[in-house]
């Protein structure tokens, strides 16, 4: 399979860079991804094929953090206009609308969709009940920068979250305390826990980190060839991706940081990457507006790409016969 080209499709629609994404989980209709832009107008698509389903309209300012609910039936985004909304994802109707003091930067659904986090450039997360969205929401406080990520955390008893202030931090729910923290030696610029929630991936500068989640311990660290905007581990453990400012997307063997492949798709800055749910592909998000989608298993035939035997005739490589793809873009 070594000698076929990744050929990724290509997601149009934003017009300013893309700065977050967020998987569904497999739903009885496939799964979902949801794209957060600069241009306030989060993209709802179906995730094996990168097809454009529908847009939420609302925002007044950058869309900086979104999220979808495990079934995809609800949509979550935070924005630079103060406000995190969350929406029907079926019908694309605003449900909610939580004004704050300052941008919301990432908003995160608990497992059962009842409860939705929102971190915010007050330093400050908060916990809003779904189904009494007029009661005051619980607010944890102790960060000392912006925060970047929160999410759920431990069955959902507990909240993870990172900020400008070089730290990554546990919340207990019940107690509003923060249990754990972890100091860094730069800002932390995207947190993502694993599939089984035993590791959780860390990008700071230009390393690349994982973590037990329960000992909070490094288990492993790489330092990549330009600084990472973020990374992601495969459902299956093996291999990670990563991508950040030389517009180029990486996959490593996670057991040796051996560089596996490398990419130049994007023509900006690669800003977010995440696998999806079934691990068969991987998308990334990048200041050029668009977004990828990569296959993991190149030449594997899976949503629009399909595998043929053809002949590759480029004057800059030998006429030989080889395995090539044939590739659709994304509508």
């Amino acid at each position: 399979m070594s000698s076929l080209r990744q050929t990724p499709l290509t997601c149009s629609g934003h017009t300013r860079p893309v700065v977050h994404l967020s998987f569904s989980d497999v739903t009885e209709s496939g799964y979902y991804l949801i794209s957060a832009c600069k241009d306030g107008k989060p993209m709802l698509r179906q995730g094996d094929t990168g097809d454009w389903i529908g847009t939420f309209e609302g925002h007044k300012g950058a869309v900086w953090g979104v999220a979808l609910n495990s079934q995809a039936t609800r949509a979550a985004s935070g924005a630079a206009d103060f406000n995190a909304k969350v929406w029907d994802a079926l019908s694309g109707d605003e449900l909610h609308s939580f004004q704050h003091n300052h941008i919301v930067k990432c908003v995160d659904f608990s497992a059962d969709s009842s409860l939705f986090v929102t971190g915010s450039n007050e330093k400050l997360l908060r916990i809003f009940d779904l189904n009494k969205p007029e009661a005051d929401p619980t607010v944890f406080s102790g960060h000392t920068g912006g925060l970047k990520h929160v999410m759920f955390f431990r069955g959902g008893s507990q909240l993870l979250s990172c900020a400008d202030d070089k730290t990554i931090r546990v919340w207990d729910r019940s107690s509003g305390q923060e249990v754990q923290k972890v100091e860094l030696a730069a800002s932390p610029s995207s947190l993502e826990v694993s599939k089984d929630g035993s590791l959780m991936t860390v990008t700071h500068g230009n390393v690349v980190s994982f973590w037990d989640t329960e000992k909070f311990e490094k288990v492993k660290e790489f330092t990549m060839p330009t600084p990472v905007s973020s990374a992601s581990l495969h459902p299956d453990k093996t291999i990670f991706v990563c991508g950040g400012e030389d517009f180029k997307m990486y996959k490593f063997n996670y057991n040796t940081g051996v560089e596996i492949e490398s990419f130049k798709g994007h023509f900006g800055p690669v800003h977010c990457v995440r696998f999806s749910p079934d691990g068969e592909l991987y998308a990334s998000g990048s200041e050029d507006g668009t977004l990828r989608l990569w296959q993991t298993t190149v030449g594997k035939t899976y949503g629009l790409w399909k595998c043929v035997e053809a002949s590759i005739a480029n004057v800059t490589e030998p006429a030989t016969p080889a395995p090539t793809i044939q590739e659709v873009p994304a509508n």
